[in-house]
C-alpha cells in the first residue's frame, strides 16, 4: 500500500472506531442510565432542583450562584472554541510542506483536515452556546416562589436544567474528538492512534463504578425522604 493511500483506510476506520464507541454509549446512557456519568449527573440534578424548588425564596441563591459557576464554563469553553475556528481559518491560508506530515499531501487532502476541525470547533461553540441559553432560562425559573409544590413546574425546570447540561456535554465531547482530527494534519497513523486512545479513555470517564451507583442512589432515596417531610399537608 502506498503513503498516499493510508488516508483512505486508517482515516474512516479512526472514524468508524469513535462512532462505535458513541453509539454503545447512547445506547447505554438510554437503556441503563446510572452506568454512565452522564445519566447519573442527570438524575442528580433532578433530584438537586426537587430539593432546592421545595423552599425557592430559602436557596434561591444557592441556586443562582451554582448555575452562574455553569454559564461562566459554558462562556469559556465557547470563547475558546470560537478562537480555536478562527485560527484554523488563519492558518489555512498559510500552506507549508513540512517532513512531519506522513501521508497524502495534497492541497484538497489539507483543506479537508482544516474544514472538519473547524467544524468541529464550531459545533462545540453553538452546543456551549445552547447550553447558556438553557440555563439562563434555569435561573429565572428556579427561584419563583409561585412555583413552589407545583410538580409539572419543577419536572419541567429539572429538564431543562438538564437539557442544558446535555449541551455543555456536547460541546466538551466536540473539544475531546478535535484530538484526534488536529493529529490528522500529521498524518493518517497519529489519527487512527488518538482515535484508539480517546475511545478507551472517554470509557473511564463516561462510565461510573458501583460504589458510585450506591452513594448516589443512597442520597436520593434520603431527598426523597426529605421533600416530601417539607411538603405541606393537603
Amino acid at each position: 500500500m502506498e503513503i498516499a493511500e493510508l488516508d483512505y483506510v486508517l482515516v474512516p476506520v479512526g472514524v468508524l472506531v469513535l462512532g462505535i464507541y458513541h453509539a454503545w454509549l447512547l445506547y447505554t446512557i438510554i437503556r441503563h442510565p446510572s452506568r454512565t456519568v452522564i445519566g447519573l449527573n442527570a438524575q442528580s440534578r433532578y433530584q438537586w432542583v426537587l430539593s432546592l424548588m421545595a423552599d425557592p425564596l430559602k436557596n434561591g441563591v444557592l441556586a443562582v450562584q451554582t448555575i452562574r459557576n455553569n454559564i461562566m464554563a459554558s462562556t469559556l469553553l465557547a470563547t475558546t472554541a470560537i478562537t480555536l475556528s478562527s485560527l484554523i481559518g488563519v492558518f489555512a491560508n498559510t500552506d507549508s510542506e513540512t517532513e512531519l506530515v506522513y501521508g497524502n499531501k495534497s492541497s484538497l487532502n489539507s483543506a479537508i483536515k482544516r474544514l472538519s476541525i473547524s467544524l468541529c470547533f464550531l459545533v462545540a461553540f453553538l452546543c456551549n452556546m445552547q447550553s447558556i441559553r438553557y440555563y439562563a432560562h434555569v435561573s429565572f425559573l428556579i427561584t419563583s416562589p409561585a412555583l413552589k409544590g407545583k410538580t409539572d413546574f419543577i419536572e419541567y425546570v429539572a429538564k431543562t436544567l438538564n437539557r442544558g447540561s446535555v449541551s455543555w456535554s456536547l460541546g466538551l465531547r466536540a473539544f475531546y474528538l478535535s484530538i484526534p482530527l488536529v493529529l490528522w494534519i500529521y498524518g493518517p497513523i497519529p489519527m487512527f492512534a488518538c482515535s484508539c486512545f480517546t475511545s478507551f479513555a472517554l470509557y473511564f470517564l463516561d462510565t461510573t463504578t458501583q460504589i458510585t451507583r450506591d452513594l448516589h442512589i443512597k442520597s436520593f432515596k434520603h431527598t426523597d425522604i426529605d421533600i416530601h417531610h417539607m411538603q405541606p399537608a393537603p
